[in-house]
């Protein structure tokens, strides 16, 4: 082991007590993947999140075994192994139901954007120096030990993010750094951003155009639901970038106030919510915002919802509240209220938007009672008419405050029958 290998002395001595590391997965892949000449560590997140205390979700593996040994490994421990991205020293290993990424120490030969030509290694100083941020290039043991060569720990406590070596370099590596920069700095950094990343990442702005839309999306997304999302949006926007991401501009007025709203009813934040809130201006931003990220047909929903002005006048109104919850439904409505609290202007402790809000605890709305057959039995109605009088009837139903029986509506049916 080199000696920039050895653990920190700054760095805490362990994390053996990190009950991510007894984990029956985790125990069961170093079990496999270590001893003879075989060494495997976990990487980048969970050690990070680990070391701020935070919650450890997915854990990534670096290991000095090649690909195919880390297969054949897996596979003589009982593991299934999956051949995810071999050529670049990704293998899939499933223990226990739950699947962790084991990748293969590498160096780089030749940097052309994201398709790097790597080379394997046994070197983990090698290893550290092509990942992107100091505080990414962590890694632990089976045991706990932390290994730090390149001084992520410090700059973790510190809340500094820093690209490892040549930050322009890093960046043209893959130009997703740019976004990756601002994410990281949203979820664990603190001001000021650094400097040298900082002018990089605009220097390299225009290499954004390189990135497909679905990882531009998944980054943007990311950053609007990390702890300083307002922080991050705010600084693209201040370096020039956000305008150039989203195709138009922001309204971070409205985003700040829907983050401070999520945040007093301690609502989890919502990613696509947040995009509505941050870029939609009228009705064509919402395909157009879905076709330029390549989002769902679920998600283009949520950003219409931002557009459609129909109820926001009359909200918090309880009335207009049920009939907007009657309109579209359980699942969409609170998206739908917080909006158009952000849009209203009222501060995040406005006792109306808050009785709004919880709506759909205290009134489900009722089902209407007339269909067609009930309409045509009266004998009067024919065709369209039939259709159209439904129509008018549901109307009159929903703006009585959907007071009015199933018998109470067929008589004013038979009422506009006769005229």
């Amino acid at each position: 082991m080199a000696e920039h290998d050895t653990p920190r002395a700054e760095a805490p001595p362990s994390l053996k007590d990190a009950g991510w590391l007894k984990r029956p997965e985790t125990v069961r892949v170093f079990a496999a993947l270590s001893g003879d000449d075989v060494e495997t560590r976990a990487v980048g997140g969970a050690v990070r999140d680990a070391l701020l205390g935070r919650p450890v979700t997915d854990i990534d593996f670096a290991t000095t075994a090649v690909p195919e040994k880390v297969m054949a490994l897996a596979r003589k421990a009982g593991l299934k192994a999956i051949p995810t991205g071999i050529a670049h020293g990704t293998v899939t290993v499933v223990a226990d139901g739950v699947s962790c990424e084991i990748t293969t120490l590498r160096r780089d030969i030749e940097t052309f954007g994201r398709h790097a030509k790597v080379a394997f290694t046994t070197d983990w100083s090698e290893d550290a120096q092509r990942r992107d941020f100091t505080l990414n290039a962590l890694y632990a043991g089976a045991d706990g030990t932390l290994y730090d060569p390149l001084g992520g720990y410090e700059d973790l406590l510190a809340g500094r993010v820093r690209f490892i070596g040549d930050a322009v370099a890093r960046i043209r590596e893959d130009y997703l750094r740019i976004l990756r920069f601002f994410r990281f700095n949203a979820y664990y950094g603190k001001e000021p951003l650094d400097a040298a990343g900082l002018s990089a990442c605009v220097k390299e702005r225009n290499g954004l155009v390189q990135l497909s839309a679905e990882r531009i999306a998944t980054e943007l997304k990311r950053l609007l639901v990390a702890p300083r999302a307002f922080e991050g949006v705010e600084a693209l926007f201040d370096f020039g970038l956000l305008s150039d991401i989203l195709g138009s501009a922001p309204r971070l007025d409205r985003l700040a106030r829907l983050i401070a709203i999520e945040t007093a009813c301690d609502r989890e934040p919502n990613g696509i919510l947040r995009l509505a809130a941050l870029s939609v201006f009228a009705a064509e931003d919402a395909p157009r915002l879905a076709a330029r990220f390549k989002l769902s047909n679920a998600e283009q929903a949520v950003l219409a919802l931002a557009a459609d002005e129909t109820f926001d006048a009359a909200l918090p109104d309880e009335a207009a509240a049920k009939r907007l919850l009657y309109g579209i439904g359980a699942e969409r409505f609170p998206l739908k209220v917080l909006l158009a609290w952000a849009a209203s202007g009222a501060p995040a402790d406005a006792d109306g938007w808050r009785r709004a809000l919880t709506l759909p605890e205290r009134w489900q709305a009722p089902a209407f009672p007339l269909r067609g057959p009930d309409i045509t039995a009266l004998g009067d109605f024919k065709g369209p008419e039939i259709g159209a009088t439904l129509r008018a009837l549901e109307q009159h139903w929903i703006e009585g405050g959907f007071a009015e029986d199933r018998e109470q509506l067929l008589a004013r049916a038979k009422e506009l029958a006769q005229t």
